[in-house]
């Protein structure tokens, strides 16, 4: 059973937080670019983001699954990884998706907010490159460096 919770947690991972990683990195590009294609493109990648972000909460789900299955819940790479994809989770729903919205409702101008949100999408991308280092060096367990 551990085997099939691990396989669907990191297929989870894959095909649901890189989606986001990659539509929220190209977004901020398409939202500054003028023209009805630019905004279509940038409400497609917003769209990807949210619906994504809604089937992201199996990546955890399974993750914690997974981490009960093999008896490390307690250990510190793994409460360090569940507080990291918290941070990255509240990042995108409080912040991504809200500047998100309000880029499409305004005009393309000012290079302001979506350099802003560039930035914004630079820290999630971090926080869950952090979350991949940590699930295959998992310092400190039997296994781990």
């Amino acid at each position: 059973m551990t085997a099939f919770l691990l396989s669907i947690h990191v297929l989870a991972a894959i095909l649901v937080v890189g989606p986001i990683a990659v539509a929220a990195s190209a977004f901020p590009r398409h939202a500054r670019e003028p023209g009805p294609e630019a905004a279509g493109r940038a409400a497609f990648l917003h769209r990807i983001c949210r619906a994504y972000a809604v089937a992201g909460v199996a990546v955890p789900a399974f993750g914690i699954a997974t981490g009960a299955s093999l008896g490390v819940l307690g250990d510190a790479w793994l409460l360090a990884s569940l507080a990291l994809t918290a941070g990255a989770a509240g990042l995108l729903a409080a912040a991504i998706l809200p500047a998100q919205r309000r880029l499409l409702a305004e005009p393309p101008g000012e290079p302001g907010p979506a350099a802003r949100l560039s930035a914004l999408t630079g820290i999630f991308n971090l926080l869950w490159a952090a979350v991949v280092v940590l699930m295959i060096v998992r310092p400190g367990s039997s296994t781990g460096a």
